[in-house]
């Protein structure tokens, strides 16, 4: 399993616009992923592609949160994800 640690860039969170383009880059992806809180285990981990999964993680700008995929192309997937949430999207 692949797993990435990445730091919430926009800064309101992960809320509303930004949580839409995540969700939606996740489900174009023919991998299940997972997102938690850093300090989560993996067995509390949500489905990454559903927006209110992602809005009910309640990750601030600043937090730290975990992503994890299994697969052919995990990794790829992951790294692309984690250049999405490393953007503050609503300066966009």
């Amino acid at each position: 399993m692949s797993e990435r640690r990445v730091t919430i860039a926009s800064r309101v969170g992960l809320h509303a616009r930004p949580a839409g383009i995540f969700a939606e880059a996740v489900a174009e992806l023919p991998l299940e992923v997972t997102i938690a809180m850093e300090d989560e285990s993996a067995d509390d981990a949500m489905d990454a592609s559903s927006i209110l999964s992602l809005m009910s993680l309640g990750a601030a700008h600043g937090d730290v949160v975990v992503l994890r995929a299994e697969g052919d192309g995990a990794d790829e997937a992951l790294d692309a994800l984690v250049k999405i949430l490393e953007t503050d999207l609503d300066a966009e």
